[in-house]
This record gives C-alpha cells, sequence and structure tokens, in this order.
C-alpha cells in the first residue's frame, strides 16, 4: 500500500501559480497515478497548459490501465498519455488566443504493489529515497545545463547557478509531437518517491530533500519542511510536489 501527499505554493516572487499536480488511487486496477507539471508561456499560458496536461494524462491513465496488465503494457499507457497531453497542450496553443508556443514539463509515478514506471519531459524530477538512508534522482533534466554537466563542462553544483539553468530542451506544447523518458524502479517498505518541480530543486539540495523526508514521520509534514526550506532560499517559483511512500 501507498501512502501519497501533495503539496503546490506560488512561491515568492511568481504572480501566478503556473505549476499543477494530480493523484488517483484506483481500488479497481490497484494503479496509483501521480503527475506533476509546471507551466511556462506568459500570463495565463503556463498555467493553462499545466492544468490540461495533468488532466490529460491522467484521463489517459485512468482510462487505459487495466488490473492485469504487464509492465510493457503500462508503459505503452504511460507513452500514450503524455502524447495525449502534449496534444492537449499543442491543440490550444493554435486557437490564436496569444498561447503559441506555451508548454509543460511533466514527471509522474504510476505505481503498483511496490513497482513505480516514472515518465519524464523537461526538468521536473523524480527522486527514490531509501528506508535506510541514501536519496537518488532517477530523472534525466532535458535542459541545457544537464547537458553540459553530462559533457564535463561544468559541475552539478556550477549548474545550480548557471544564467542557462532554466532553459529545457524538451518539453509539452510548443511542438505536434513529443516523447518522455520512461524509468521502472522497485520500492521496499519504507521507501519513498518524491516527484516536484525545479522550484523545489532549485533551492533545495539533495541531502536536504532526503533529510526532511526520512524525518517526516508518515504524513505531510515534511512538505511543508520542504517548502518552508524552499522560501527560506528566496522561493523565486512556483513549489510542488508529490511525495509516495510504500507501507
Amino acid at each position: 500500500m501507498m501512502n501519497v501527499w501533495g503539496m503546490t505554493d506560488i512561491g515568492l516572487v511568481r504572480r501566478e501559480n503556473q505549476d499543477a499536480y494530480a493523484v488517483h488511487v484506483s481500488d479497481e486496477t490497484g494503479f496509483t497515478i501521480c503527475v506533476v507539471c509546471d507551466g511556462m508561456g506568459g500570463p495565463g499560458g503556463g498555467r493553462l497548459a499545466s492544468r490540461l496536461a495533468v488532466d490529460a494524462f491522467l484521463g489517459a491513465c485512468k482510462a487505459n490501465l487495466q488490473r492485469e496488465m504487464g509492465w510493457e503494457q503500462v508503459r505503452e499507457v504511460t507513452a500514450f498519455a503524455v502524447t495525449a497531453a502534449n496534444t492537449a497542450v499543442y491543440e490550444r496553443s493554435c486557437t490564436g488566443d496569444g498561447l503559441r508556443g506555451m508548454g509543460t514539463t511533466l514527471v509522474s509515478a504510476v505505481v503498483r504493489e511496490g513497482e513505480a514506471l516514472l515518465d519524464n519531459v523537461g526538468d521536473s524530477r523524480a527522486y527514490l529515497i531509501r528506508a535506510g538512508g541514501g536519496i537518488s534522482r532517477i530523472t534525466r533534466d532535458h535542459s541545457v545545463v544537464e547537458r553540459l554537466v553530462e559533457q564535463g563542462s561544468i559541475t552539478e553544483e556550477e549548474a545550480r547557478s548557471h544564467p542557462n539553468r532554466n532553459i529545457i530542451t524538451r518539453a509539452l506544447g510548443p511542438d505536434r509531437s513529443a516523447s518522455s523518458d520512461s524509468y521502472r524502479v522497485s520500492l521496499e517498505p519504507g521507501d519513498s518517491l518524491l516527484l516536484c518541480t525545479d522550484g523545489l530543486t532549485g533551492t533545495v539540495r539533495d541531502q536536504e530533500l532526503a533529510q526532511e523526508i526520512h524525518g517526516s514521520g508518515g504524513d505531510n509534514q515534511c512538505l511543508d519542511r520542504l517548502l518552508e526550506l524552499a522560501k527560506a532560499q528566496g522561493a523565486p517559483d512556483n513549489v510542488t510536489a508529490v511525495l509516495l511512500r510504500r507501507q
């Protein structure tokens, strides 16, 4: 069984919250579905893009996931759901309402019986936090600075303050088609998954994430403390996170 908590906050600088998230737990299929999006596209556009993507992704998963599916079939469903999310944002951006170019990141988790399939587009992230200690980033950012880190041109610490740290190389919505990277992980009792936008990871370091999650006491207080940490660092962006923990 999974416990799930979520939060979203406008932060201290932005004028609107362009993040969105959703959680759905189905007793019928046995799946828990979580999705987090960080929109972009100017006033109104980013907020609309993230909401459209969350709703389309969740709707496609709910309509197509079945209890007896194997994980390769689940992967096909989540890939379809990413396509549905991209189509929803792209088609809305083509309506001539000043929304051309709007887009959103996406990170998701579909979990069943201690196994999870994660998808990501952009720089919203998924982390695995083991019950026995330690944290590891599962997803790879689709961003300029991630590419520079992989090339050895800058360090991960330098990436945190790089002038191009907010430039992503893949998103849902700007183009007619988009694809996600997917990852499958196993969860032991007490392990946690954290899905979050860069409003959190840009201000709170990985070890601070792990420390708060390990000390959460099994409730939503750790997300409150993570938000406090982000705000203590200025919270220049919206902050959104979903935490899943296997009992």
